[in-house]
């Protein structure tokens, strides 16, 4: 179940400046670390909610549908659907209408079914034979991201780059601070 990006943010949640101010750096000696810190502290809040902050779109591939439910996508909050796509053996591809599904936006895991209760047609090869593209994120601009997310990712900015000290994979690192934790708590989806 492939999940690839296939159109980034156009910006980032916090501008340089923004991240700057709230570690208090002057001058611009150290922008590409400040503004590296900003993209993976996107990234890391990105993934520990599985959230789209800034909209960007992506293709899910399924090598089938799932038995008698409808598809969930991984990241949310939607802003919709693009295509859904059946691949044959040669690679072409047919794209599915539209009418023929319905789209849950609402719910926390956004989710794609059959309007007709009847079953998806096939795929037309066995692996990654389902394309759906998809955009998500909670909007185009930086102001579109909740303002506690923002300042979460401020706050890990600020922390990272206090915190310089190397960490080698496999060993325990210095773990997120707690402020960061409550303030995206809230966007956490529950785990069953």
């Amino acid at each position: 179940m492939p999940l690839i990006l296939t159109a980034g943010p156009s910006v980032e949640p916090i501008t340089l400046a923004e991240a700057k101010a709230h570690c208090r750096v002057d001058g611009d000696a150290e922008d590409v670390l400040v503004a590296s810190l900003i993209l993976a502290a996107r990234l890391h809040i990105e993934r520990c909610l599985d959230l789209a902050l800034i909209s960007q779109s992506w293709s899910l591939y399924l090598d089938r549908w799932p038995e008698a439910a409808p598809v969930e996508l991984p990241l949310a909050p939607l802003i919709g659907v693009d295509a859904v796509r059946l691949y044959g053996p040669t690679g072409s591809s047919v794209t599915l209408d539209p009418a023929l599904f319905a789209v849950d936006a609402a719910s926390r895991r956004p989710r794609l079914a059959r309007h007709d209760g009847q079953s998806w047609p096939l795929p037309g090869r066995a692996v990654n034979g389902i394309e759906i593209a998809f955009t998500a994120g909670y909007g185009e601009a930086a102001e579109d991201v909740p303002m506690p997310v923002r300042l979460a990712i401020k706050l890990l900015v600020a922390h990272w780059y206090e915190a310089r000290e190397p960490v080698l994979f496999g060993e325990s690192a210095d773990p997120v601070p707690g402020s960061v934790a409550s303030l995206i708590a809230p966007y956490r989806g529950a785990k069953l």
